[in-house]
């Protein structure tokens, strides 16, 4: 847990006196610093403070998906977005991703158009970028594009951007949807659970316009009370240490994909060969699977990326109908867990997903046990 978190909790666990309810709308402070980290002026209706991005997704869903119409959502993609349709009793339609797992508005505007050709009417449209399980990105003109077109059609467009600070390389920050089209584009979703490395909090945020989040609160406020006063106050910390934080877990993020270069560098060439991306050449230092840890910034590479998941295509000549069986296998026979691709939609045959996070020696463990399996 990032310091600034770990000061407020022992400073509130040596101070007598009563724990109350946190505030249910969340405590001004904290919704002062969501604005501040947000980067544009904000009012106070503008945010909505939730127990974890997941509640936020579960309350929008809920205020403005209605039953009999389509949610459009990435495929592959994070699994709660069909679920959450599902749960409304909506048609979760899944649009096609561009090269890498990039958004690609034609994509998503063709995956609308075939709802509407089915007679479902598009309740919402959401978005994932940096991309969970893909790492894939959105420029500023995808996303105003399908902002357009969720204004055309009536959608709610919910942009889930809870990975965004957790770039690396000479790219920069991806773009966020508030910032390529404005507020009333939609709503973005945050929260403390990954960049600020305290999913533990259950601390997590939506922001937008007054009139989509108004309905979504009433939800919100049913499912729980407040999000936890000790939690509230800890995030707030965070948040209000961003300089101090951020660019910790940005370097510890960039270790990893190093770590990757260095251990298994024929596993990140696979996975950048099917994303399309340019192959920079041999980091220094690559090519060995000894199993011996690499110092932290060696063989790193320049190339943009965000969050910490390996999309990685199966071995070739694998049968991407059994994705699944191959994931279980390598759990099997050699004790590393990944996920198969097709959990993420059925466009995710073929690949496994592969977390980095995690102790940095057993991260260099799971790979070197990984690694054989693509060889040959």
């Amino acid at each position: 847990m990032p310091a600034p978190a770990r000061r407020c909790l022992e400073h509130q666990g040596r101070t007598d006196g009563p724990l109350p309810y946190g505030p249910n709308s969340s405590s001004p402070e904290l919704v002062a610093a969501v604005a501040g980290q947000h980067g544009i002026p904000l009012a106070t209706e503008e945010v909505m403070v939730t127990s974890g991005s997941q509640a936020a997704l579960f309350a929008l869903f809920h205020a403005h998906v209605e039953a009999g119409s389509a949610v459009l959502g990435p495929d592959p993609g994070f699994v709660a977005y069909r679920s959450l349709a599902q749960l409304c009793q909506a048609q979760p339609v899944g649009y096609a991703l561009g090269p890498g797992g990039a958004l690609d508005a034609d994509l998503v505007e063709a995956a609308l158009v075939e709802a509407l050709r089915a007679g479902h009417p598009v309740s919402m449209v959401v978005l994932n970028h940096p991309a969970n399980p893909t790492g894939g990105l959105a420029d500023a003109d995808s996303l105003r594009r399908v902002a357009e077109l969720c204004a055309r059609h009536g959608a709610v467009l919910v942009s889930d951007e809870v990975y965004r600070e957790l770039w690396v390389g000479a790219g920069g920050q991806p773009a966020g949807l508030h910032e390529a089209a404005g507020l009333d584009a939609g709503v973005v979703l945050g929260s403390v659970s990954k960049a600020f490395g305290a999913p533990g909090l259950r601390v997590g945020w939506a922001v937008g316009p007054a009139e989509l989040l108004a309905p979504a609160r009433v939800v919100h406020n049913a499912m729980t009370t407040a999000p936890a006063r000790p939690s509230q106050d800890a995030a707030t910390a965070l948040l209000t240490s961003a300089a101090e934080v951020l660019p910790t877990a940005r370097r510890e993020v960039a270790r990893r994909w190093e770590v990757l270069a260095e251990v298994a560098p024929e596993l990140l060439a696979r996975a950048d060969a099917a994303a399309g991306r340019p192959d920079p050449g041999p980091a220094a230092g690559t090519g060995s699977c000894s199993g011996q840890q690499p110092a932290a910034g060696a063989g790193s590479r320049s190339m943009s990326r965000a969050g910490f998941y390996l999309w990685l295509p199966l071995p070739a000549g694998t049968d991407p109908a059994g994705t699944t069986a191959f994931a279980l296998r390598v759990r099997d026979e050699s004790l590393v867990t990944t996920v198969p691709g097709d959990a993420f939609g059925p466009r995710g045959a073929g690949f496994l997903r592969v977390s980095l996070g995690g102790p940095v020696e057993e991260l260099v463990e799971g790979l070197v046990r990984l690694a054989p399996w693509w060889e040959g």
